[in-house]
């Protein structure tokens, strides 16, 4: 069982709180991502995590064991990281066999999970090649690999796939995600894009300013966002905000008491007679959809609606909110409820 909580965590760098105190529970073979901007601490948290960097108080737990001050290889973890780190004087063979020769591993243990690591990314024709002659997708896969073969309880992973270009990104993900279904490996995993943490988690904890504001599956970050800083960085486009006054008209409703800000996104606003009416300023032809962007007051607002009938720069339109699908922030930025 390689369950993990993480209890009050904290990290200070110099009078700077890195981490507040942070919580975190995951469950046996769960896919959990750290999401969040440059300097959240989701970085710094999965170093800690790892064994690589010393919490300044709090503890980590993995498989009900503590393991403060533990080495990341008596915790039985591997990482993945955003350099690949692929020696260039070894074959992918070496490469892949390199954690399992640091644990004193037999040589018919390591040929053979180096044979299966190898076979699962699907680089097993490339075994006796050396690193400059493989591709950077090919690189990826050999540091994959490598954190398989030594098996680890759990699999720590930090933006692993960024450095790819989008069609093999997009490739590499499809594949990751199967992988580590089929093995059933605890992961966490951090990145800064929401498109990989929608698409790759089972439960998102998305961080801001050393925190977690929230930690939910991905379609209830999505529908729920607890905070108006979730709803602005989830989504693409991302929510709308929009003040009392201005949500009274789009939605047909008083505000609830209490609440400063409406977060609605931008499929869910539907054209209608009556409602929240506004200047197209920019129309924008995304294939099945079209996106409209306007302002109102200060916000910015955009509108996703069908392709039928054409929008122009310009024109008059009134867009009314879905029932059920607006949601209240109070004036510190947090969710009230579902309008």
């Amino acid at each position: 069982m390689s369950i993990i909580n993480i209890n009050q965590v904290r990290k200070e760098f110099k009078g700077h709180q890195a981490l507040k105190a942070v919580s975190l529970d995951i469950k046996d073979q769960e896919f959990c991502v750290l999401l969040g901007p440059s300097g959240c601490g989701k970085t710094t948290l999965l170093r800690i995590i790892a064994g690589l960097e010393t919490e300044t108080s709090g503890d980590v737990v993995i498989g009900g064991k503590r393991v403060n001050g533990l080495t990341p290889r008596e915790r039985n973890i591997a990482m993945v990281f955003q350099n690949y780190a692929v020696f260039p004087h070894m074959t992918i063979g070496e490469n892949i066999g390199f954690g399992l020769r640091m644990k004193k591993a037999d040589a018919a243990t390591i040929e053979r999970q180096v044979k299966r690591s190898a076979e699962l990314m699907h680089i097993e024709h490339l075994l006796g090649r050396y690193a400059g002659q493989l591709s950077g997708g090919q690189r990826q896969r050999v540091a994959v690999a490598r954190a398989l073969a030594v098996q680890p309880d759990v699999l720590l992973m930090d933006e692993p796939l960024s450095n790819l270009d989008a069609l093999l990104r997009l490739e590499m993900r499809s594949e990751l995600k199967a992988l580590l279904r089929d093995l059933k490996t605890t992961t966490i995993y951090v990145t800064h894009d929401q498109t990989e943490a929608m698409s790759l988690g089972d439960r998102i904890a998305v961080m801001y300013g050393g925190e977690i504001v929230q930690y939910a599956p991905p379609p209830e970050v999505y529908r729920q966002p607890a905070t108006e800083f979730v709803g602005g960085f989830i989504g693409n486009p991302p929510m709308n905000f929009l003040k009392a006054a201005d949500a009274q008209r789009a939605l047909g409703v008083r505000p609830p008491m209490g609440a400063q800000t409406l977060g609605i996104r931008p499929e869910d606003l539907d054209l209608a007679s009556d409602g929240l009416s506004f200047d197209a300023k920019v129309v924008e032809m995304l294939g099945a959809s079209q996106q409209v962007t306007t302002r109102i007051g200060d916000e910015l607002m955009r509108v996703s609606i069908g392709i039928e009938p054409p929008v122009q720069a310009g024109q008059r339109l009134t867009v009314r909110a879905r029932a059920g699908c607006a949601r209240w922030y109070g004036s510190d930025g947090k969710l009230l409820k579902a309008a």
